[in-house]
């Protein structure tokens, strides 16, 4: 029992971290509409379009992993009643799997794609493409700030589901 405390426990801190993309959406999307009603000059325009596809970006990210672990969370007890064992593997395996995505995704390729967008800020002179490629950093730092946070506490869990497989064993 102890181990859907510490998954529900995990899904329940996932509720709560995944809606700080939709706020980052939204606010990329208030900046868009403040680019729009308030920019002069070319420059200013140049973020209308960028900071939009940014914060519908952001806010499909926030609803699509809040829905999804919210269903995780509701399906959590079931799963563990019918084959507690079945339910800690499947569960290990899901937190090896993302762990390993968020090494090769989050802390390598976003840092990558980073600095290329930083090159191409010093390289290209057009508003469009600075603009884009400022508006796409900002979007892969939040993306890295509320991942790096998801990845410690998915470590966490898997490390107490590590433990607690073992006590069973």
């Amino acid at each position: 029992m102890d181990i859907l405390k510490a998954s529900t426990d995990w899904a329940k801190a996932e509720l709560v971290s995944t809606p700080f993309f939709i706020l980052f959406g939204v606010l990329f999307v208030a900046a868009s509409i403040g680019f729009w009603q308030l920019g002069k000059t070319e420059v200013a325009r140049a973020y209308i379009i960028p900071m939009l596809v940014a914060g519908v970006l952001l806010t499909i990210i926030g609803f699509g992993l809040f829905f999804t672990n919210k269903s995780r969370l509701a399906a959590f007890p079931g799963a563990y009643d019918r084959d507690a064992s079945a339910f800690i593997e499947s569960e290990l395996a899901r937190a090896e799997g993302t762990l390993k995505e968020y090494n090769t995704v989050v802390f390598t390729a976003i840092p990558v794609i980073i600095a290329a967008c930083a090159v191409g800020i010093m390289l290209l002179n057009a508003p469009v493409w600075r603009a884009s490629l400022i508006t796409a950093i900002a979007m892969l730092v939040v993306i890295l700030l509320i991942d790096g946070t998801a990845y410690a506490r998915m470590d966490a869990y898997h490390q107490e589901l590590s433990a607690k497989k073992g006590l069973e064993e």
